[in-house]
C-alpha cells in the first residue's frame, strides 16, 4: 500500500478548497490506512469549503459514509451521495445529542471545527462514545490550546491540551490510590490510548479490561531492591517515634505488636 496515498491525493487535488498542514498526512495514514476500501462511517466536524469531504471519499473508497457538522447553513449545499451534513454548533450539547440519534456507530471522528477550547472539549465528551470499539477520535489544530484568542494559553487548566493530559491519569485508574483526584466515567473507561503529535491529539476507543499480571518460572537469585525502596514505611516511622527504637516491634504471645 502506498504510504503517501493521502498526501498525493491532496497535492493533486483540484476540487473544493482544502487547507492542511503537510505533516498531518503521515498521522492520518498511520490511523486511517487500514480502513481503505472497507465499509465505514466517519464524522467530520468543520466543513469549510467542502474539500476535505471530497478528499475522504477519494481516499477511503466507494464504501465510506461521511457525516459532517458545521455551523454555517451554507454548508448544507455540499451534501451529495454518501455525504450527510448537520447544521449546528459543536459546543451545543442538545444539538450534538440530536445528531447522535441520527448517526450509525462511527469508525472515525475528526474534529476540524472551530478549534476553541470549549468546542473541542464539549464535542469530545458528547461524541466519543458514538465510536465503535477500536474507533479513532482525532482532534486537529490543537496548537490553539496555546493561543489566547481561542481561549487557550500555556499550562492553562481549561485548554484542551491540559484537559487531555489530565485524561492520561485515567489510564492508570487501577493503580491510583486516591481515585477521587482523577476523572473516572464511561468516556475514560473506554480510552485505550492517547497519542500526542504536533497539533494533533488521537484517542483510540476500546473498553479497558481490568489489568492483571502473572509470575511464571522459578526464582534463581535474590532480587535486587534499590536502597530508596528499603526506607521504612510511614507506619513504621510513627511506631519508631512512639516506642523510640525498632527492636520494640516484636510480637507478644497474643500475636500483637
Amino acid at each position: 500500500m502506498n504510504s503517501n496515498k493521502l498526501r498525493e491525493l491532496f497535492y493533486n487535488h483540484e476540487g473544493k478548497l482544502i487547507h492542511k498542514w503537510d505533516h498531518y498526512f503521515e498521522i492520518y495514514e498511520k490511523y486511517f490506512s487500514k480502513y481503505i476500501g472497507q465499509e465505514l462511517n466517519i464524522l467530520e466536524i468543520g466543513i469549510s469549503h467542502g474539500g476535505s469531504l471530497q478528499l475522504w471519499k477519494k481516499y477511503f473508497g466507494d464504501k465510506v459514509n461521511i457525516f459532517a457538522i458545521d455551523i454555517n447553513p451554507e454548508c448544507k449545499k455540499l451534501e451529495e451521495e454518501r455525504i450527510k451534513i448537520f447544521i449546528g454548533s459543536q459546543e451545543d450539547k442538545v444539538f450534538l445529542q440530536e445528531v447522535k440519534k441520527n448517526l450509525p456507530a462511527l469508525d472515525i471522528i475528526i474534529d476540524d471545527g472551530g478549534h476553541t477550547m470549549n468546542q473541542q472539549i464539549v464535542s469530545f465528551e458528547n461524541l466519543f462514545l458514538k465510536l465503535k470499539n477500536e474507533g479513532i477520535y482525532l482532534i486537529e489544530d490543537t496548537h490553539t490550546s496555546y493561543w489566547y484568542e481561542f481561549h487557550g494559553g500555556l499550562k492553562k487548566a481549561s485548554a484542551f491540551i491540559e484537559y487531555s493530559k489530565d485524561l492520561i491519569d485515567s489510564l492508570y485508574e487501577e493503580h491510583v490510590l486516591n481515585k477521587n483526584k482523577i476523572k473516572i466515567n464511561e468516556n475514560t473507561q473506554n480510552i485505550n490510548s492517547i497519542s500526542f503529535y504536533d497539533s494533533i491529539v488521537v484517542f483510540e476507543k476500546k473498553l479497558r479490561s481490568k489489568p492483571f499480571h502473572l509470575r511464571k518460572g522459578s526464582e534463581t537469585i535474590n532480587p535486587y531492591v534499590p536502597k530508596e525502596l528499603k526506607k521504612p514505611s510511614l507506619v513504621l516511622k510513627i511506631k519508631q517515634r512512639i516506642f523510640g527504637r525498632t527492636n520494640t516491634f516484636k510480637k507478644n504471645d497474643k500475636g500483637k505488636i
